[in-house]
């Protein structure tokens, strides 16, 4: 889901906005992976190496699916050095609903650590088709850990992320956080316990641009889910982090007729 923008093609900037200060994260590819795991009933690439965001060293040993079906992210410290976390579906999947089922407070973190889940493109230009849940301060430059951002649909002058900040402090030791993307909007919703539907909503919020073809993703996208450190700085704390994702579950919006056909009974983007 903070570093100077680069040059470098392999990296994508991505902006975080709060008050008055803009942080750009930078984004690489993820790398060929080397395993994979089952999660959720879907396919997932585990990245292994070094790269953005904040050159992290990812590792496949910092993932894991446990006896309850909960994917595990996690960072650790090992032989002298931090190591982080990433997981990104073999499928790319498009508009309709996706949630994601946490159990424990993410908004408790430390101000060094970041947890995003989001959309996210590898052959698309840079800074544009993705839509981002995230929990992170940024270092301790934000007050609060929530954060939703839409990049545009493309790499045009002026066109840049919309972000909405909120405070993501559920009431209850389990939470959800979805997202509805359609052609023409996004719909972000926070609720309190696993819930497939309103209830225990506590914060949400829509982005629906009269420009949407311009300002909304328009194509399928692979799912992130990664854990990883701010700058590549060390946990202030110095402590181990473990993030435990119950469900991820996407949902497909088929009521447009013009933008979805059917495959084998599935709906799925033309």
């Amino acid at each position: 889901m903070l570093r100077p923008a680069s040059a470098n093609s392999l990296c994508r900037a991505r902006g975080v906005f709060s008050a008055a200060i803009m942080f750009v994260v930078l984004f690489a590819a993820p790398p060929a992976a080397l395993a994979q795991i089952l999660f959720s009933g879907y396919t997932w690439q585990v990245r292994s190496g070094i790269g953005n965001p904040g050159k992290n060293t990812f590792t496949a040993d910092n993932v894991s699916v446990d006896a309850n079906g909960y994917l595990h992210l996690r960072i650790a410290h090992n032989h002298n050095q931090w190591t982080t976390s990433e997981v990104f579906s073999a499928d790319a999947f498009g508009f309709g609903t996706y949630e994601f089922q946490i159990s424990g407070h993410p908004e408790l973190m430390d101000d060094n650590v970041v947890l995003g889940l989001f959309n996210y493109p590898t052959a698309d230009p840079d800074t544009t088709n993705e839509i981002d849940i995230e929990f992170a301060t940024w270092g301790g430059q934000q007050s609060v850990h929530g954060n939703w951002t839409v990049w545009p649909a493309e790499l045009q002058a002026g066109l840049g992320p919309t972000t909405f900040a909120f405070d993501a402090s559920p009431a209850a030791d389990t939470s959800t956080y979805r997202f509805t993307w359609t052609p023409r909007q996004v719909h972000y919703e926070a609720l309190n316990g696993w819930t497939d539907d309103a209830a225990g909503l506590y914060q949400s919020w829509t982005f629906a641009p009269p420009d949407y073809a311009l300002r909304i993703p328009q194509h399928p996208i692979p799912v992130h889910m990664n854990l990883w450190l701010f700058e590549g700085n060390a946990p202030t704390d110095r402590q181990d982090v473990d993030i435990t994702i119950a469900r991820f579950r996407f949902v497909p919006e088929c009521i447009f007729a013009d933008a979805f056909e059917t495959v084998m009974g599935s709906c799925v983007l033309k």
